[in-house]
């Protein structure tokens, strides 16, 4: 994994921002009983899973054992291969609850019109300037290669969940984290939605302007 300061820098704001600020409103819970034991899917989502002739889990459980068992992914789809590389640089040490997480900021800037509108737009945003990227793993000068194969099939697996409709539970709409260890100017100015493993998540205030 890249060092602390990725973090920080994977998720900084682009300059030209225009922001309607938010009231100042911070979580101090950062589990709740549902997110730890996991949650029901809804029907939609499980037939997604039967238009393709797949047996569609009827529970997401944050665990290991449980994303181990799950099918493994076959590697076709682009946007899949984007997200699955993004969560083994940025969260292959955390935990599958982490990586959901971090999966969610992801899928949520998607859907944000300040964000582009696909998930390799959003993870290679910026992408050719050393350091000022959103993913800086992406520009930092080090060459992407997967050298542990079995933490790239289980987050895999998370990406192919979370595009294939799994419900996002577990950070209240956050399109920023950070980790504990610094503390970027925009977190003073976000609400804060969730503390999971060694991130904090943030919601970004709702903008003046809309995807048109």
């Amino acid at each position: 994994m890249r060092l602390m300061t990725i973090a920080a820098l994977c998720l900084a704001m682009g300059a030209g921002t225009v922001l309607a600020e938010a009231p100042a409103r911070v979580s101090t819970k950062s589990e709740s009983p549902a997110q730890t034991q996991g949650f029901k899917i809804g029907s939609k989502f499980m037939e997604m899973f039967r238009a393709k002739g797949e047996t569609a889990p009827t529970k997401i459980t944050y665990s290991r054992d449980w994303i181990d068992a799950r099918p493994e992914v076959k590697r076709t789809d682009v946007q899949w291969q984007c997200l699955a590389e993004a969560l083994y640089f940025e969260a292959r040490g955390e935990s599958v609850k982490g990586q959901f997480a971090v999966a969610e900021v992801i899928m949520n800037r998607v859907d944000n019109g300040y964000y582009p509108d696909t998930l390799c737009g959003v993870i290679k945003q910026g992408t050719g300037r050393k350091y000022q990227c959103q993913f800086t793993y992406t520009c930092d000068g080090v060459a992407e290669k997967i050298h542990e194969p079995d933490a790239f099939e289980r987050v895999g697996k998370v990406a192919r969940l979370m595009i294939d409709g799994a419900p996002r539970v577990l950070t209240d709409g956050a399109t920023h984290y950070h980790t504990k260890a610094v503390n970027p100017n925009w977190a003073r100015k976000f609400p804060r939605t969730a503390t999971i493993g060694v991130h904090h998540f943030y919601r970004q205030p709702t903008r003046l302007t809309q995807k048109q």
